[in-house]
């Protein structure tokens, strides 16, 4: 086996025992983690955002990322408005309420990882934030 294929094989089993432990813990509410994953990357933004720009964050296929903002939508968490540069296209954002939920899930989700992360030195975790960066910035290459 090639380093590179080892090194895959150890990222993908580090990133699922994170995933299985964080969606063991009780802080997402009446949300699921993916759910709660739309809400925080529609927080992270300064303006209302595309769905195909919305997808590209998200480890969703496009139809179930559209059900789901539907549901999120219908839920009262998601605003949908139409694009004023494109009045085919609609943009999405986090209503009051979807920001609070997004808070209060927000606030024990960060401890989790903080503290799933504290197996690290503090170069560690700026050397993973490096090379997952890296791998990152390759899809846009």
């Amino acid at each position: 086996m090639t380093r590179a294929n080892e090194a895959w094989e150890s990222l993908m089993r580090a990133y699922a025992v994170l995933m299985k432990r964080f969606n063991a813990e009780d802080v997402w509410g009446d949300l699921t983690m993916r759910e709660y994953d739309v809400l925080y990357t529609l927080s992270k933004c300064d303006s209302p955002l595309r769905m195909s720009e919305l997808n590209r964050h998200v480890l969703l296929s496009q139809p179930a990322l559209s059900r789901m903002v539907d549901r999120l939508v219908d839920r009262g968490l998601v605003h949908r408005c139409t694009d004023p540069g494109d009045r085919r296209g609609v943009r999405l954002s986090l209503t009051p309420d979807g920001r609070e939920v997004q808070r209060q899930i927000g606030r024990p989700h960060a401890r989790s990882v903080a503290r799933a992360l504290n197996v690290l030195t503090p170069e560690e975790l700026e050397q993973l934030a490096v090379i997952t960066g890296k791998l990152a910035g390759n899809e846009e290459q």
